[in-house]
């Protein structure tokens, strides 16, 4: 009877630790998806929070140097708990992998996303070449920014960062002090083959990315129009 009595509890512990393990797991997975209404449910709060308080946004401060889809993160620290009981579950706040913004802020303040992970691996190609001491080049792209030699910093595959609009896989480019971003050109290319762009050499074209999407392009440098071919080419100083 002991015996049994022990299998059973054995068994019963079993479970238990297995649900514990994928509960996480199911959580985590969640945390993951760009949910539209968790979107707009934060759209909402942000625009009552504007309202409330004579048109300030709830957002944490930034300096005026910083690229203009990192500057307005959202605080959800002036949303909760009073506009909301808490960050929606896919919010770098709440565990997940989403950062949440502001894009036209001071004319049109719209949430949109994007994806930390993307931060994760800069950091990890960051740290390869300091590690290094210097960028290993591979082709030259435009006049400050290249590819880089992979193998030579240790990765067995080239990295790469999913695209929010396309689901391609995006390249990673260094620029010559050795920054590095993603490269959208190809679905830059993609979404100007699809609609009209207004926009006129040397202006900055990434708002087609963002217009019809819940994303911003995210650690990117500029680009612009190439007025020779019309295509999409990278606005360096």
């Amino acid at each position: 009877m002991r015996k049994k009595i022990k299998i059973f509890s054995l068994f019963t512990l079993s479970i238990l630790l297995l649900s514990g393990c994928m509960y996480p797991d199911d959580q985590l997975k969640q945390n993951q998806i760009p949910y539209e209404d968790q979107i707009q449910a934060v759209q909402t709060v942000v625009n009552k929070y504007k309202e409330d308080n004579g048109g300030l946004l709830p957002i944490k401060t930034k300096s005026q140097s910083t690229p203009i889809y990192h500057k307005y993160p959202i605080d959800f620290k002036k949303l909760t708990p009073k506009y909301m009981a808490e960050p929606p579950g896919n919010a770098y706040e709440s565990g997940g992998v989403f950062q949440y913004v502001l894009v036209d802020a001071e004319t049109n303040p719209t949430v949109k996303l994007f994806d930390l992970r993307i931060a994760e691996t800069i950091r990890d190609i960051k740290f390869r070449i300091q590690a290094q001491g210097y960028p290993p080049y591979k082709e030259k792209l435009d006049e400050h920014v290249f590819s880089l030699d992979f193998s030579k910093i240790g990765f067995k595959e080239d990295p790469y960062a999913l695209s929010p609009y396309t689901g391609r896989h995006l390249p990673f480019v260094v620029t010559g002090d050795a920054e590095v971003y993603v490269d959208y050109t190809s679905d830059l290319f993609e979404i100007a083959k699809k609609k009209e762009i207004n926009y006129q050499p040397g202006e900055d074209i990434r708002g087609i990315l963002v217009e019809d999407s819940a994303f911003v392009p995210a650690y990117s440098l500029p680009y612009t129009i190439d007025p020779a071919t019309n295509n999409p080419i990278f606005l360096t100083k």
